[in-house]
């Protein structure tokens, strides 16, 4: 079994920046593409940036400049850095990832989320 554990939950004002992570732990053989998501009250989960195993990126319109994914590939952490945080961005952010727990298999697996709550 694999788990994803994500840390960085925190209440920002507007304009201040935030880091979350998120480790993955448990029967892995390889990790392929990560990603971060988001869910606001109300709405559906919608993604926020992505990272292939090469480390190459993608992001949604509204985080581009504001927002950086990383992974450290070593320890099988993803970063999301957050700057410039408006009141919009709060949400539970989740983070994802597909792990190959042997050769040739893939899963796809979710941390449990954490809220970023961004408010003067």
């Amino acid at each position: 079994q694999v788990q994803l554990v994500e840390s960085g939950v925190g209440l920002v004002q507007p304009g201040g920046s935030l880091r979350l992570s998120c480790a993955a732990s448990g029967s892995i053989f390889s990790i392929n593409a990560m990603g971060w998501y988001r869910q606001a009250p109300g709405k559906q989960r919608e993604p926020v940036a992505t990272i292939t195993s090469g480390g190459s990126t993608n992001y949604a319109d509204s985080m581009k400049g504001r927002f950086t994914i990383s992974r450290d590939n070593a320890a099988n952490t993803m970063y999301l850095q957050m700057n410039n945080l408006k009141p919009e961005d709060t949400a539970v952010y989740y983070c994802n990832a597909i792990v190959s727990p042997r050769a040739g298999y893939y899963n796809s697996y979710w941390g449990q989320g954490t809220q970023v709550t961004v408010s003067s």
